[in-house]
């Protein structure tokens, strides 16, 4: 279903599924997923679909899917537009690669690169500034969950990595990710996530308004596999996806794009 129609019709939202590539892929094997998998969704009009591979392949998959409808976007960016931050990349080289979208505050950099919501904040507002949608990632821990800080986790990310930023303008897609479903093999339920993305919601209304709460998109993301896609979508504030192995092997990343283009 392309559109979700929330609030009495006053707002539509269009399912995004969207593939994090994490830290795989050389040049040639993007290059071979590429030809493989645009056949597959040359007539896909609904989902806005979207792919974020490894710095080094950008370049090459915006030439690959140059006139299709496929985006390309970065797994991060700092904060700065240039200078001497040796190992970075800034928002204005990701729109000169051809980018349109970056993730920012994904779990595996909060967890293992230490990221906090103070530099998630910094990230977004420059980010924003240059033109790019960033997709903010929250979601907590299994400890956090197991001592029931789960909402106040999230809550706390959404707060802090939103300061002073201005939605009104600027649109943002949030994804909800449980770090203890990432990579695991253990998936959140749907009841999980209508639970959480109702809360990411109900937040952003108290951060902004209910209009900008009713228009953010909220994805899914949690070892989101092709049999497990249409209980997330079925959810009425899952409005799509961010796809993690399953975005690796075309076959299978477009299913999952299938899913949500067929409703």
């Amino acid at each position: 279903m392309l559109l979700k129609v929330k609030n009495e019709g006053d707002f539509l939202r269009q399912v995004l599924i969207a593939g994090n590539w994490k830290m795989n892929k050389l040049i040639d094997e993007t290059e071979e997923f590429c030809r493989e998998f645009l056949p597959l969704v040359e007539d896909i009009s609904k989902v806005e679909v979207l792919i974020c591979p490894v710095f080094t392949s950008l370049y090459p998959m915006q030439e690959l899917f140059k006139g299709s409808k496929v985006k390309i976007g970065g797994q991060d960016a700092f904060w700065e537009p240039r200078g001497a931050y040796t190992g970075e990349i800034s928002p204005a080289m990701l729109l000169d690669a051809g980018c349109s979208y970056v993730i920012i505050g994904h779990s595996e950099r909060r967890q293992i690169i230490g990221e906090s919501n103070v530099i998630v904040n910094r990230k977004i507002k420059a980010a924003m500034e240059a033109g790019l949608n960033p997709i903010l990632c929250v979601g907590e821990t299994l400890q956090e969950r197991e001592n029931q800080r789960a909402l106040e986790v999230v809550k706390e990310q959404l707060t802090e990595s939103l300061q002073d930023i201005d939605l009104g303008e600027k649109p943002l897609v949030v994804a909800y990710e449980p770090v203890w479903a990432i990579g695991t093999g253990v998936n959140a339920s749907s009841d999980d996530a209508r639970e959480m993305t109702g809360f990411i919601r109900k937040h952003l209304a108290r951060l902004y308004n209910e209009e900008i709460a009713a228009a953010t998109r909220i994805l899914y993301g949690g070892s989101v596999k092709e049999d497990n896609i249409r209980d997330f979508l079925a959810e009425e504030d899952v409005d799509g996806a961010l796809v993690g192995g399953a975005s690796l092997k075309a076959n299978s990343f477009a299913r999952i794009i299938r899913a949500g283009e067929d409703g």
